[in-house]
């Protein structure tokens, strides 16, 4: 059989779809298990973490700016600066450490 992507693309949607509307049609009622609306609660904050660290590192011409703008951005963070001043620190950071490593 030849590939075709057509199928792939029909199978893709298919399994988008049904993992969005089988949770709405099967589950009807509140859920008032603790541990699983605890686990449901951070899943997508756990999703966005998983798929964002691994570009983080390898957005930057290297590992070492890439880590210390992630260190720099989640002390930002967690000092309450806005998302423009974090974004605007990790990117310095970028810069500057680059600039120091080209020299070195």
């Amino acid at each position: 059989m030849k590939n075709n992507p057509y199928i792939y693309i029909l199978i893709m949607a298919a399994v988008t779809y049904s993992v969005r509307v089988l949770p709405l049609t099967l589950i009807r009622k509140r859920i008032k298990n603790r541990l699983l609306r605890s686990f449901l609660y951070y899943v997508p904050y756990v999703t966005l973490s998983v798929m964002t660290f691994p570009a983080i590192l390898s957005a930057s011409g290297s590992v070492v700016s890439a880590a210390a703008a992630l260190v720099v951005g989640i002390a930002a963070a967690f000092f309450g600066a806005s998302l423009f001043v974090v974004a605007a620190g990790c990117s310095l950071t970028v810069f500057v450490i680059e600039a120091i490593l080209m020299f070195v």
